[in-house]
């Protein structure tokens, strides 16, 4: 069995997310079945801001590394996939698969913040992303695709349940496997959305959302956590290195050397 059917067949599936090849490794390590990349860790990772910043040629050499890194099955984060127009989906997608991804993660968002695509648009660019996996020999890649209606508060407040249902009806029709609706974290809204939509639904854990357990109580499939993991790991430098240089001290818990280098 391939990687990718691996990944299709973890349900539920639970991606603790990543940024390079180490942490990629600790997280399998700690029990990953599968990872997930986080586009603001990659950018963090490279001195770069989140929300389509890093280069579709940074994405991917990050990407081969995480999969030369580890045996399990990958899932890359494309951000918008590198470009609006089909073609570039596309490409972005063809070279993720060849740098060892057998799922992608494709925003519907223009830019942070809105606007986003309309259905028809993004309905394009999820053909486009299949015909390129077909095409790159990899027609069973797993396609999450990101709405961001309610991430970026799009529309009022009382449609954005229907106009993500009217997305993810487009979006399976266009070869989508997957929805990923992150911002909404209501269980009840949530359990209304798992209950009608035709894709499979990806939610976020994390601070002040709900755990795991109860996102899939009410009919999640597919948990992430996005840049949290990466949030906490470079807040934890960022505070041992003012501690160090203010107060002249180091006292921060962490594994010692040789637990920590034994991972690798």
């Amino acid at each position: 069995m391939g990687k990718a059917e691996v990944l299709r067949g973890l349900d539920p599936l639970v991606l603790p997310n990543v940024w390079d090849a180490g942490s990629a490794v600790l997280v399998v390590a700690a029990g990953a079945r599968a990872v997930a990349t986080t586009s603001g860790g990659v950018a963090w990772s490279l001195g770069k801001p989140d929300g389509q910043v890093v280069t579709r040629d940074e994405m991917v050499e990050q990407v081969r590394r995480i999969a030369a890194a580890v045996d399990v099955p990958v899932t890359a984060d494309i951000e918008g996939g590198y470009g609006a127009a089909p073609e570039d989906v596309s490409r972005a997608v063809e070279e993720i698969i060849e740098a060892g991804a057998v799922g992608v993660n494709l925003e519907d968002s223009k830019v942070p913040g809105g606007p986003l695509f309309t259905p028809a648009e993004q309905a394009d660019r999820i053909v486009a992303a299949r015909s390129a996996a077909v095409a790159a020999g990899l027609p069973e890649l797993l396609i999450n695709v990101r709405t961001d209606v309610f991430l970026f508060g799009i529309g009022p407040e009382e449609g954005r349940l229907t106009e993500v249902l009217a997305r993810a009806k487009q979006y399976a029709e266009a070869g989508a496997d997957s929805l990923f609706v992150p911002g909404l974290t209501d269980l009840p809204t949530l359990a209304e959305l798992t209950g009608a939509s035709p894709l499979p639904v990806n939610a976020m854990a994390g601070p002040g959302a709900p755990t795991v357990a109860e996102l899939l109580a009410h009919g999640v499939r597919r948990v992430s956590v996005g840049t949290a993991i990466a949030e906490a790991a470079y807040s934890k430098a960022f505070d041992a290195a003012r501690r160090l240089l203010d107060q002249g001290t180091y006292e921060e818990s962490s594994l010692d050397f040789g637990a920590l280098n034994a991972r690798f």
